[in-house]
């Protein structure tokens, strides 16, 4: 086997089950975290912006021979005068970082890149860069990193581990389906967790007829608009039914009365600029995690009696291994400088995000998304498969 290739990393905070423990700790010691079936990349080098009290990176730089570094410019180099590494890994998720005043949590994803390609500006020279989650809080940041990495030719990938991890029952829609309405089913926080509800939205629906488009408006409803809409068929009663049957656990009693009770359930209208409707139900409260989490999709195609559904099933605790599918995902991007599937869904899922954090702030307009005309065709890039791995102690 070649020599695996080298990379660097920066992140916010690495402690117990942060994203660097279960990305970055997957690449140090194996996707069980036993020092097998190791990668075909080490980590060599990495940057930490805070350490808390259970910060977890310096013993493992001690352990595993990594760079701890005072700035992402030296992880890139390693002091030197040239890159040092063949790719670039920022996990910008956890850590303490003031909110807007949309509530959107300032990470520094867009520092973390900037800082990188000011090193491969300055050097003449790019390589691949995975960004974890939404590529920024704010659109304005996020459409420069995209911008800024067509123009410096980063091969650049990005998003949730949810549109490759195991879907129970497997399910991937045919290219150039007939899908006339889709949605997502999800729970938790409206940023962070709402995220990984449209990632596995859009890596469905991306597979329509022609391909994704891109996003007209967007709207956030709350309490009782909720299921006036749903009455009035702005979104689809059967589809969110359909997804309630693949969450794993629910709470007793009617899904509205329930989520009536909790102030942070709410639907999400979204209109594709080519019609087709979809929406994402975050129905905190009568949702929990159960087995595998409730993250659930449904779609309707044309002239097919039944929609196809499934859950996206996460895998914990230890060794949460669909990151080990969103690893391999890095991995594939850095060993061929090509990223396995375009990194335009996730800047289209975080311009929505950021539109739908609007609409929740000023309390439920409707928001037109002109600079959402996002058009890419999807890739092949295969979810998990096979049988989900037991969990382990560490």
């Amino acid at each position: 086997m070649p020599d695996p290739k080298p990379v660097a990393a920066a992140t916010t905070a690495y402690f117990r089950h942060s994203h660097s423990d279960i990305i970055l700790g997957k690449i140090l010691e194996g996707p069980n975290h036993d020092g097998k079936d190791l990668y075909g990349i080490k980590l060599v080098s990495l940057y930490v912006d805070q350490f808390p009290d259970n910060d977890m990176s310096q013993a493992l730089a001690k352990k595993h021979g990594v760079r701890l570094c005072k700035s992402i410019e030296e992880a890139l180099t390693l002091g030197g005068d040239k890159l040092a590494v063949e790719g670039f890994i920022s996990i910008a998720e956890h850590g303490k970082y003031p909110n807007n005043e949309k509530g959107q949590i300032q990470y520094p994803r867009r520092k973390f890149f900037e800082e990188a390609t000011k090193v491969f500006a300055r050097l003449k020279r790019a390589v691949p860069v995975f960004n974890d989650k939404h590529l920024s809080p704010g659109w304005d940041d996020a459409k420069w990193m995209y911008d800024e990495a067509r123009k410096l030719m980063i091969p650049f990938l990005a998003g949730s581990s949810i549109p490759v991890t195991w879907r129970r029952p497997s399910l991937t829609l045919p290219r150039d389906c007939a899908l006339t309405e889709a949605l997502a089913l999800g729970y938790g926080p409206l940023e962070a967790y709402g995220f990984h509800a449209l990632e596995g939205l859009q890596c469905m629906v991306e597979r329509r007829k022609g391909g994704e488009v891109g996003v007209k408006s967007v709207q956030v409803l709350k309490g009782e608009e909720m299921w006036k809409a749903c009455d009035r068929g702005e979104f689809s009663k059967a589809l969110l039914e359909e997804s309630i049957q693949h969450a794993p656990e629910t709470a007793k009693g009617d899904y509205r009365e329930v989520t009536l009770k909790n102030k942070e359930s709410s639907v999400w209208l979204i209109e594709y600029l080519d019609g087709l409707k979809a929406s994402v139900a975050l129905l905190n409260g009568f949702l929990y995690e159960g087995d595998g989490g409730a993250f659930c999709f449904a779609g309707q195609i044309k002239g097919e009696a039944k929609p196809r559904s499934c859950q996206f099933y996460l895998q914990q605790p230890d060794p949460f291994a669909h990151f080990s599918e969103l690893t391999k995902a890095i991995e594939k991007l850095i060993l061929t400088n090509h990223p396995p599937y375009p990194v335009e869904r996730t800047l289209l899922t975080t311009g929505i995000l950021d539109a739908i954090m609007t609409s929740h702030k000023e309390g439920g307009k409707r928001i037109d998304t002109p600079h959402l005309k996002i058009a890419y065709k999807p890739t092949d890039w295969p979810h998990a498969s096979g049988p989900i791995p037991k969990t382990i102690k560490r």
